[in-house]
């Protein structure tokens, strides 16, 4: 149990070893093996919803690994999961053997090295998520690349090379200045305490001067928003879905874009919350844009398959709105539509490759009557249409409504009613280009004769279907079940939040961090920071006799945090340290917990 996370990683790294041991001609059995492996990890992490207490940084202490890789380097294999990341662990682990199974027919050519690339995928893809070292967190973040971009660019469409040479390009820029940011954090930590460090923790305790954490915040956040992606980054997605095959397009809807939002969620705003505290409006409005700007560009499309890709770019706004208001119901809601698009959108690509397995074409004038030729794909297709657009009783309604509710709420983002009422348009217009494409497709007669004849779901297809259909329904009809895994975790998360957003106000105010300050102000925790500026006359003591050596500014900078609003909106209750909204602190008071 201690070595659950390890065993979730280790076993689909180490699985396409026993493909080549099965010869090539015994494609079956190669994905009989295959399927196994996936669904035997599957089983494995259902063992982490087992109860389990929260460490001091609210992750389960059970499933916590941590062993010296690189000492010299201060690098480490430290591994974790709290209720952020769990539900996105689960959520691999599921659409794995879905994506596995749905491509038994589709790919039959060098089937040995697809099933491989798929695996070592679901490896890379699970040290993301549960990564508390930022080296091996980029470890896995750049290993998802290489199956992904041989996935496109091997059993892809015509335009499969184009489109997975600009799928990987447009990673690598972000990731390249992320690498940058992750190697300055630990050459902070080695000015300050005298060791190299890569470990999330200790690199979330540096207090940086707000410049630099400004540019680091850029750099992480911009590689963030490739993978989402958010406006205007976004226009690697549409090639690589319409190219990639099937399987290929439902991990990466489903799960590849989520480490985006997840990565904003653990180390832009983790690692650098001031800074995303003062980008949140900027990117709020960019998230409202994602969200009118991919439903309109869905509207317009006549291929099915880039309709629902650009839905995604709508869909997906929604989540980083959430994450800017920094509100405790928004970012759950947000935790929440990150795992709903992915069983949505994941169900929607799925459908999507059924028809074209049999009429090698997604054009929708080449269909209509569908629903009398196939009557269950038409029901299937139905539901999951209903999801993706909310509709009340599904788990689309439920992630949608919560970030609403909570931006709407916010007291981070000015004029959040605005926000909320653009983003609310996406919802109609998201009900708009996708019952418009129902319409098109499943109703009216059959005008094309080749339709006449399709068969209807096979067995296979409705086994790759019935668990993200039952999904939907539970998640919508029992979404405590969820949330309430997250809850704790999520409130700590916005309680650090909180808590360094005001040291670093405060900080600002009495004169502010320069790179030629000393190196305690660095470091720690505020009070350290207030002694120590005291010692060195940046800021006046409560005793003095008379004015410091170096006098604070005639006019201080007013304080760009409410204090008394931000501690009722954003600071929970029943959290250990947690306590009534304290009074606004002052250079010589603000060192207390939230």
């Amino acid at each position: 149990m201690r070595h659950l996370l390890t065993l979730l990683i280790a076993i689909p790294a180490l699985a396409p070893l026993g493909l080549w041991l099965v010869p090539r001609r015994l494609v079956r059995a190669q994905q009989a093996y295959a399927l196994v492996v996936s669904v035997l990890v599957f089983g494995i992490s259902l063992l982490l919803l087992k109860q389990s207490p929260l460490d001091a940084h609210g992750f389960l202490a059970r499933f916590n690994e941590r062993a010296d890789w690189v000492p010299s380097a201060g690098i480490a294999y430290s591994v974790g999961v709290d209720g952020i990341s769990i539900f996105l662990v689960l959520l691999t682990t599921l659409l794995t053997p879905i994506a596995i199974l749905s491509s038994v027919q589709a790919v039959t050519d060098r089937v040995r090295e697809y099933l491989a690339s798929f695996l070592l995928l679901e490896a890379a893809m699970l040290g993301a998520f549960v990564a508390l070292d930022m080296f091996l967190f980029f470890l896995f973040w750049e290993a998802m690349l290489v199956p992904m971009f041989v996935i496109i660019g091997v059993w892809g469409g015509p335009r499969r090379v184009y489109a997975a040479v600009k799928f990987f390009l447009f990673t690598m820029v972000g990731s390249a200045l992320m690498l940058v940011a992750i190697l300055y954090l630990a050459w902070q930590h080695a000015v300050v305490h005298g060791f190299w460090s890569f470990d999330y923790f200790a690199l979330r305790d540096l207090l940086l001067p707000y410049r630099t954490e400004m540019l680091l915040f850029a750099a992480f956040t911009l590689s963030f928003a490739i993978k989402v992606p958010m406006f205007p980054l976004h226009t690697w997605l549409p090639d690589a879905h319409v190219e990639a095959p099937t399987a290929g397009s439902v991990i990466l809807a489903a799960i590849l874009l989520k480490m985006g939002t997840y990565g904003f969620l653990r180390f832009s705003m983790g690692l650098f919350p001031y800074a995303s505290f003062r980008a949140g409006p900027t990117i709020a409005v960019l998230a409202v844009v994602g969200i009118l700007y991919g439903a309109l560009v869905a509207w317009k499309q006549t291929d099915v398959k880039k309709l629902v890709a650009y839905s995604s770019v709508s869909h997906l706004g929604f989540v980083m709105l959430g994450l800017a208001a920094a509100e405790p119901r928004a970012m759950a809601g947000a935790i929440l539509q990150m795992i709903n698009h992915g069983i949505s959108t994941g169900a929607l690509f799925l459908l999507v490759g059924v028809i074209y397995e049999r009429r090698h074409t997604r054009r929708m004038e080449e269909f209509g009557g569908l629903a009398s030729v196939m009557p269950m794909y038409a029901a299937l297709f139905l539901v999951v249409t209903l999801s993706s657009i909310g509709l009340p009783g599904t788990n689309g309604f439920v992630g949608e409504f919560y970030v609403l509710l909570g931006s709407f709420q916010s007291e981070v983002l000015p004029r959040a009613h605005w926000l909320v009422m653009a983003a609310a348009l996406g919802v109609v217009l998201g009900a708009v280009y996708m019952l418009g494409m129902y319409l098109k497709v499943f109703f009216g007669p059959v005008r094309n004769p080749k339709n006449e004849g399709l068969r209807d779901v096979t067995a296979r297809e409705i086994l790759c279907f019935a668990p993200l259909v039952l999904l939907i329904f539970v998640i919508g009809l029992l979404p405590g079940w969820l949330t309430r895994r997250m809850e704790s975790s999520v409130r700590m998360a916005c309680a650090e939040y909180v808590e360094r957003v005001i040291e670093m106000d405060d900080l600002r105010r009495a004169g502010g961090l320069d790179e030629t300050q000393s190196r305690r102000l660095r470091t720690g925790r505020l009070s350290e920071a207030i002694e120590a500026g005291q010692q060195i006359g940046l800021i006046e003591g409560e005793d003095s006799g008379g004015p410091a050596p170096t006098p604070a500014p005639a006019a201080p900078p007013k304080p760009i945090v409410n204090i008394d609003k931000i501690s009722q909106g954003l600071r929970p209750v029943g959290v250990p340290g947690a306590g009534p909204p304290s009074p606004t602190p002052s250079p010589t008071n603000a060192g207390g917990a939230p």
